[in-house]
C-alpha cells in the first residue's frame, strides 16, 4: 500500500515539480527562495494524499499560490518588525548613533549572515556552539562566522577622515567594542 502511495507522488512530484516551480519563480525574488516554496508545495501534497490524492496542476498551484502569500506575509511582518526595532533604536540613543548605523548594517545582510553575527555577539556562543545550532562542523561554522563578518564590514559606512575605502580594514574612527569585534 506505502508503496503505491509512494510511487504516485513520486509520479505527481516529478511530472509538475517544473511547471509548479516555474509558477513560483515568477512570483519570488529569488530561485533559493522558489525551490524553498516549490518543495514545500510538494510536503503538502504528501500530508494531504490519505484525504484525497490530488494530482492535478491547478490544485498544486493553488497551494503555491498560498504558500506565497504566506511567504510574502512572513516578509512584510518581518520588515515592519526592523522598522519598529529602528525607530525604537532612534529614539533611545538618538538618529546619529551608532547603534542605528550597525541596526542598519545587519539589517542589510543575509538572514543566514544575520543569525550567525547575533549567536556569535548577541548570544556569546562559541563556535563549536554555533557549529551545534546551525549542525555543521566547527570548520564550517568558522567559515560562516568569517563570511558574515566581511559581509558586515562591507555594509558598515566609511567613517569620515579614516581613509578606508571598504577594504575590510579597521579604520582608526571611534567603534564600541561590538562592531570593533565584528571586524567593523
Amino acid at each position: 500500500m506505502d508503496s503505491e502511495r509512494e510511487l504516485a507522488f513520486i509520479a505527481v512530484h516529478r511530472d509538475s515539480y517544473p511547471r509548479v516551480y516555474r509558477y513560483v519563480r515568477r512570483r519570488v525574488e529569488s530561485p533559493e527562495l522558489a525551490e524553498e516554496l516549490a518543495a514545500d508545495v510538494f510536503r503538502v501534497v504528501w500530508q494531504k494524499w490519505h484525504d484525497q490524492p490530488h494530482s492535478d496542476i491547478a490544485w498544486l498551484l493553488t497551494v503555491a499560490r498560498n504558500l506565497i502569500g504566506n511567504a510574502y506575509r512572513s516578509r512584510d511582518r518581518l520588515v515592519a518588525l526592523q522598522a519598529k526595532l529602528r525607530a525604537s533604536a532612534e529614539l533611545r540613543s538618538g538618529a546619529e548613533s551608532e547603534d542605528l548605523v550597525v541596526h542598519d548594517a545587519m539589517a542589510a545582510l543575509r538572514d543566514i549572515e544575520r543569525d550567525i553575527l547575533q549567536l556569535a555577539y548577541w548570544d556569546e556562543l562559541s563556535v563549536a556552539e554555533i557549529a551545534s545550532v546551525l549542525q555543521c562542523s566547527k570548520a564550517a561554522a568558522k567559515v560562516r562566522l568569517h563570511r558574515a563578518r566581511a559581509a558586515f564590514r562591507k555594509q558598515m559606512p566609511v567613517p569620515a577622515g579614516s581613509g578606508r575605502q571598504n577594504s575590510g580594514k579597521k579604520s582608526a574612527g571611534r567603534h564600541n567594542s561590538l562592531t570593533q569585534k565584528m571586524g567593523a
